[in-house]
């Protein structure tokens, strides 16, 4: 079987049964891993699929959301090298928000020891890992916790950003393009998004090249609203060069 009838077979059980995963597909179609984590890259690319952790869901509305152990496991190479190509852009002595993400977590991960920076932040996961850093001051800013991302949103959320001004924010989105901007499926969580990049000079957008071309019920921003994007190199240059033009700095890492 070549790979495009594979592709499509691994569709259609994924539509027919809400979920694959890697290792069964490798048995019934006699291949590797590997190869199957391959097939499921390009059905995600191509927006039929989306990867999950072990397997695959096929694309539904845009409202889908998946939850935050999912997402974890999501294109997990291309999120840690994000995550290293943005240490480059943490300020010297300064402050920044770190918006709530699975890539934005792992750059929390990969501030130096000896980082000395002012930290704020409305995500759970991302304030338990910097807790005990010996060089940050941490703000965690508070709100209504939503359980699948483990955020701060609403009024409480929006009034700290809307008091504070910050050197860089690193952003996450769950899509991002030329055409449609910067999405997410939750609206409080888009407004969150929204106030932070109001409070801060300069705006990073941490987003692997998946996301690229997703569309989700919420829009924050527009991509010139975005400074820098750092994305992974399965962002294809023509692509690349497309963003730039708009005006935002594209780094593939």
């Amino acid at each position: 079987m070549y790979a495009p009838e594979r592709q499509q077979e691994i569709l259609r059980l994924a539509r027919d049964g809400g979920r694959v995963d890697v290792v069964s597909l490798a048995e019934e179609f006699q291949v590797t891993a590997e190869t199957i984590r391959r097939d499921l890259k390009a059905l995600d690319r191509a927006g039929l699929v989306r990867r999950v952790h072990g397997g695959a869901i096929p694309s539904g509305s845009l409202g889908f959301e998946p939850d935050l152990t999912e997402r974890e496991g999501t294109a997990a190479d291309e999120k840690d090298r994000v995550a290293r190509a943005a240490v480059a852009e943490l300020p010297t002595d300064g402050t920044l928000i770190l918006d709530a993400g699975t890539t934005v977590a792992r750059l929390a991960a990969a501030i130096p020891l000896e980082s000395s920076l002012t930290v704020v932040t409305h995500s759970l996961p991302i304030a338990a890992r910097l807790a005990d850093h010996p060089g940050i001051q941490l703000h965690l800013v508070g709100g209504r916790v939503r359980h699948r991302t483990r955020a701060a949103v609403d009024a409480w959320a929006l009034r700290a950003y809307g008091e504070i001004r910050a050197d860089v924010l690193f952003v996450a989105a769950n899509g991002f393009s030329a055409e449609h901007g910067l999405t997410t499926p939750d609206l409080a969580e888009a407004a969150v998004k929204t106030a932070a990049m109001a409070a801060a000079r300069r705006v990073v957008l941490l987003a692997d090249s998946g996301k690229h071309g997703q569309e989700h019920f919420a829009r924050f921003g527009a991509l010139d609203d975005v400074d820098l994007l750092i994305t992974d190199s399965g962002l294809s240059p023509d692509d690349a060069a497309v963003i730039e033009r708009g005006g935002t700095e594209v780094v593939r890492a």
